[in-house]
């Protein structure tokens, strides 16, 4: 995926996040809503959030020196993480406070006239980043589920707008019932616990992006597909008689290292071995551009140990 295609939701989201939290509390101060006022620090958050994002993209193209000879790629998993903890921490926190916070004071509300209108202009424009980040995720068919396919993506730049765009459409549909309940039946606990609701919803949202980032920043290898795909180009070439498990790990949602150990044929020469790993190596590479780095050991299996 090339950086630019990346970058298409995290622009659309920046705007569009940073538009609605706007409105969103214009909309909190004219009528008292404490779930517009938590769905407004979640648009906050959000904005706060595609720009770490965009952070993390400038950081991980550096390119590699003495010190990271492999290259800066975990950037974006370190920033990632940062987004998710921004989000524990403030968006899904400061909710739940809110929330608590209205049943103890809660304020009676006003016209939502202005509260429906923003919470309806806020679903059409993420609603639209959330399009523009889905058609950018799915471009690229795939015979898993859309959660599998989600779980496995390694480009922090994709699935965190996608969890966030979702979280946040979700958000504004619970605002919206807080509103509509509590204005129906002149009850202000009904905006309160929207506003938990939509603490809760954040909080999930940032423990599993938590988990994501986590997993990516302490060497998750390459997906299961791509392991078997790996072992496959290895397999039908008919010089190569054993090969143990490829060891991959990701330094970037489009830079993975491949190390793998091979047994060939005891009647390679030394010459005809290393023409082999070329030919490996080129069609590795074809099949899986984003493999970058690749160390095969050769071992011969005349005597165990033997290495070419």
């Amino acid at each position: 995926m090339n950086t630019e295609s990346s970058k298409l939701p995290i622009y659309g989201a920046l705007v569009a996040n940073l538009l609605i939290a706007i409105t969103k509390f214009i909309a909190a101060a004219f009528t008292g809503s404490s779930a517009m006022i938590s769905e407004g620090i979640h648009s906050v958050v959000d904005t706060g959030n595609q720009l770490l994002i965009l952070l993390g993209l400038s950081k991980s193209k550096k390119p590699a020196d003495k010190q990271h000879p492999f290259g800066y790629g975990k950037e974006l998993y370190f920033w990632s993480l940062i987004v998710a903890i921004l989000l524990f921490a403030i968006g899904g926190g400061m909710s739940l406070y809110e929330g608590i916070h209205h049943f103890g004071q809660p304020t009676e509300q006003s016209d939502p006239t202005w509260n429906y209108a923003v919470l309806g202009m806020a679903f059409l424009f993420e609603g639209t980043s959330w399009v523009i980040a889905m058609k950018n995720f799915l471009k690229k068919k795939s015979k898993f589920s859309f959660f599998t396919r989600l779980r496995n993506s390694k480009d922090p730049s994709i699935f965190v707008i996608i969890l966030e765009d979702s979280a946040a459409l979700l958000g504004i549909i619970v605002a919206f019932f807080g509103v509509f309940l509590g204005h129906t039946y002149q009850n202000p606990m009904f905006d309160g616990i929207a506003s938990i609701i939509i603490g809760v919803i954040l909080t999930l949202v940032a423990i599993f992006l938590v988990s994501e980032s986590k997993g990516l920043l302490v060497g998750e290898g390459a997906s299961a597909v791509v392991i078997e795909s790996i072992k496959h180009i290895f397999e039908e070439n008919p010089r190569v008689l054993r090969i143990e498990d490829p060891l991959t790990m990701h330094f970037g949602p489009s830079e993975v290292l491949l190390a793998v150990n091979v047994q060939f044929s005891k009647q390679l020469s030394a010459e005809q071995i290393e023409t082999c790993i070329d030919e490996l190596e080129k069609k590795i590479k074809t099949s899986h551009p984003e493999i970058r780095r690749i160390f095969i050991e050769a071992e011969s299996i005349s005597r165990k140990g033997d290495k070419t």
